[in-house]
């Protein structure tokens, strides 16, 4: 059985492909091959490329190239292990809705800054309705959150308010994006 790649390394081939492959994978658009691949690997990153190959009907060359074309394409854009945060000590996750005050594109740009260079925050957007940003923020516990919004959320510039949500549990968590509606183009 081959070897399983190291995380965020490339996958390598093994076998020609068909004239029919190679072509489909001139094409922009995505076929059923390459919604196939970014199905399979959304599940299980660390396949090899034989494996890939034999889930998708593809020999293994036209795989590892199409692998390659949407990484290069930007459809792919890493690879990385999924780890439970409450067994690395983070048990609170936080829902937190920061209001800065808009009427400074400069001081808006310098949060955003500040915001991504935030560990403890593992996702922002800038969202519509009340607040300007939605921050997903984990801790190790309620106390250390609460000193963390102090020392460090309240302080930053251009910080006019904010309101926390807690999880008190997790119903899905996965980040598989859906793809049926590209099947349907």
């Amino acid at each position: 059985m081959p070897s399983k790649p190291n995380l965020g390394k490339t996958l390598r081939p093994a076998a020609a492909a068909s004239a029919s492959a190679l072509d489909a994978e001139t094409s922009d658009r995505l076929d059923r091959y390459d919604l196939a691949l970014l199905h399979e690997l959304q599940a299980d990153a660390r396949l090899s490329n034989a494996e890939l190959a034999e889930r998708i009907g593809l020999s293994a060359a036209p795989t590892w190239r199409r692998v390659r074309r949407l990484e290069e394409r930007g459809y792919i854009i890493g690879y990385r292990a999924v780890i439970d945060r409450r067994r690395i000590g983070l048990g609170v996750l936080a829902f937190v809705r920061v209001d800065a005050e808009r009427n400074n594109a400069q001081a808006t740009r310098e949060l955003e800054d500040r915001i991504r260079g935030l560990p403890e925050v593992v996702a922002c957007h800038y969202i519509s309705g009340a607040g300007t940003f939605e921050l997903h923020v984990v801790a190790t516990d309620l106390e250390a959150y609460s000193r963390w919004a102090m020392e460090t959320l309240f302080k930053l510039p251009n910080v006019k308010d904010m309101q926390t949500s807690f999880s008190l549990g997790e119903v899905k968590g996965d980040a598989v994006w859906p793809l049926g509606h590209l099947a349907r183009r």
